[in-house]
């Protein structure tokens, strides 16, 4: 997906223990999905549970320091804001100039002088707690710093510039003051692809550029963009249909609008950027897939493994491991091949079940019934497996047309944290 990228949590809200619990749980999420600002420089840290003891001036110090935190974060990346439910910068995208990108890191080098400020063994055990998991958030982020994940923008799966209008999946349309936003997004969609285009070609004069292999598949992902008109826009799905909520007066100015912005800001802005990227930017990408083929690219790999497995294994003690598992799991597929009565090898089994058409659906909306139905099926029995379970619904919807080809077969979006966006499991039902 493009940067995490509805509404701001009240203060009272913000100081009861479920809702900063549940800003914890959604810190952590947005940590790992969104690998950060800028593809990796600043994921959301939020207020965590408050403690049931009185505060001390420590515990206020302490929790003056992670709101300060949270609010800086959802200003520097509107997206994730978005993402979240917080409304009051859906008009605009995260800065990605130099200078902005060195006072964000800047400042969270100064997070961990402050909070090294506050005496740990003054607070009450869950603030200790919270003091450390804030420690461990911003000592992951300063630790990234020196590998320049923002130059690592953009992704076929992960997304990136080419898949800015699924945005609006995350937006509530039920009002002008939406669409509002979203047109004063637009308007300066070139201003941030013309950052993200700075960006990676400082990345590329480094050699800290994406795998040709990934970003040739970007360039198809780009090509939906390059139309003639802004009613074939992937842009313009908002305004095909309108809500009942919005006047009529209002329908025909805000459609009008959009045909302007579109036509005359964001389909030349992607032009020019396509062209960058086809002619600049992809013959300087590397024809190595590892991120060991970068400046420090090793040891970039390994501070990566050890944030997303929370472990001190090297990169060599998980491959061991991961050996380890497809041998197990080879010798389970080996017993349903018997179970089944096959016989062939490994790799005719795996064709069989790629090609025979008993294993697929013939359209694509009956792949989607499908899921749904299978959701439903599995809902009621989860309480046998889980002591606590979400109290926000979730629902199904298909993976957008300009992800589909390049991304997994499904994945969930959680809900903002408001509750008022539910969350939703995407399917992908490209071919």
């Amino acid at each position: 997906m493009p940067l995490l990228p509805h509404r701001t949590p009240s203060r009272a809200s913000r100081s009861a223990p479920r809702a900063r619990t549940r800003k914890v749980v959604a810190a952590c999420a947005l940590a790992l999905a969104s690998s950060a600002f800028a593809a990796g420089s600043t994921a959301l840290a939020a207020p965590p549970a408050a403690a049931s003891a009185a505060p001390t001036a420590e515990v206020a110090k302490l929790h003056a320091l992670f709101d300060a935190q949270w609010e800086r974060d959802l200003r520097d990346n509107p997206l994730a804001a978005t993402y979240l439910g917080d409304l009051r910068y859906n008009d605009r995208w995260p800065d990605l100039t130099r200078a902005n990108l060195d006072r964000i890191a800047a400042a969270d080098r100064q997070v961990l002088e402050d909070l090294a400020a506050i005496p740990r063994d003054r607070l009450p055990p869950a603030e200790q707690l919270n003091h450390d998991l804030f420690r461990k958030e911003y000592e992951n982020r300063v630790a990234v710093q020196r590998f320049h994940p923002e130059y690592y923008t953009i992704s076929p799966s992960q997304g990136g510039p080419q898949t800015l209008n699924e945005l609006p999946e995350q937006i509530d349309f039920s009002t002008v003051a939406a669409y509002e936003a979203w047109l004063e997004r637009l308007e300066t969609l070139p201003t941030y692809l013309e950052q993200t285009t700075a960006l990676l070609r400082e990345g590329a004069a480094q050699q800290r550029t994406q795998p040709r292999v990934l970003m040739e598949r970007v360039v198809p992902q780009l090509q939906m963009h390059l139309v003639a008109t802004p009613e074939e826009s992937p842009f313009y799905a908002q305004f095909r249909q309108f809500p009942d909520a919005i006047p009529a007066a209002d329908r025909e100015r805000l459609t009008a609008r959009a045909r302007d912005v579109i036509g005359t800001r964001v389909l030349p802005a992607y032009r020019k950027f396509d062209a960058f990227f086809r002619t600049e930017y992809l013959p300087k990408t590397r024809e190595t897939v590892g991120i060991w083929d970068t400046p420090d690219g090793a040891a970039y790999y390994a501070d990566r493994a050890r944030y997303f497995t929370t472990t001190e294994l090297t990169p060599a003690e998980i491959h061991e491991i991961g050996l380890q598992e497809v041998a197990r799991i080879q010798r389970e597929m080996q017993q349903v091949m018997d179970e089944v009565g096959f016989e062939g090898t490994r790799q005719e089994f795996f064709a069989k079940l790629r090609t025979d058409p008993q294993f697929y659906f013939a359209k694509p909306d009956e792949l989607f019934r499908a899921y749904v139905v299978a959701a439903k099926q599995i809902e009621p029995e989860l309480p046998k497996l889980f002591g606590r379970l979400y109290r926000t619904p979730f629902g199904v919807r298909p993976v957008p047309a300009t992800s589909a080809p390049n991304t997994t077969t499904a994945y969930y979006q959680g809900p903002s944290m408001d509750g008022l966006r539910a969350g939703y499991y995407y399917v992908n039902l490209y071919r």
